[in-house]
This record gives structure tokens, C-alpha cells and sequence, in this order.
């Protein structure tokens, strides 16, 4: 499987696509179950790639030390309320 087939987008994409935009609009990520959230900074972390995974536990997991094939990735984590 090529990185193309993996990645939906890279930094340089989302940069050159945000640019088009007004740049006031607010960005949001998906809610746990519906609806929307803020997202908390970007942060770049080591993952792993498991598309084996059931759809609620995500393509691509936190990567433990030793773990093969693992890459950095721009993570966009969405905030957590606890009301």
C-alpha cells in the first residue's frame, strides 16, 4: 500500500487548502459520538499504522517502544469536556 492510499493529506496540502479560506472561519474536529469540538494545539507524536482496527478504534494508534514500524504525524486532538 502506498502512502498515498494511507494519508488522506500532508501538512503542505492542508496549508495550501487552509489558504483559500477566510481566514476567520473557526476549525473543528469530529465529537465523540455527534456533533463537533475545538481541538487543542497541534502536537506531533509517534504512531503506528493498524488498518485492522475496528472503525472506533482508529487507523493509526499510539506507538509503545518497540514497536517496528512506527512515524511522526500532526495529531489534531480533540478537546475533552467532562460535564
Amino acid at each position: 500500500m502506498s502512502k498515498k492510499e494511507v494519508f488522506h493529506s500532508t501538512v503542505g496540502q492542508l496549508v495550501e487548502f487552509l489558504k483559500t479560506l477566510p481566514q476567520d472561519l473557526p476549525v473543528l474536529t469530529s465529537g465523540y459520538e455527534s456533533g463537533f469540538e475545538n481541538f487543542y494545539q497541534p502536537s506531533i507524536i509517534k504512531v503506528k499504522h493498524e488498518p485492522e482496527n475496528m472503525y472506533y478504534e482508529g487507523e493509526f494508534q499510539v506507538a509503545e517502544e518497540g514497536d517496528e514500524v512506527t512515524f511522526d504525524a500532526v495529531v489534531l486532538r480533540r478537546v475533552v469536556r467532562d460535564d
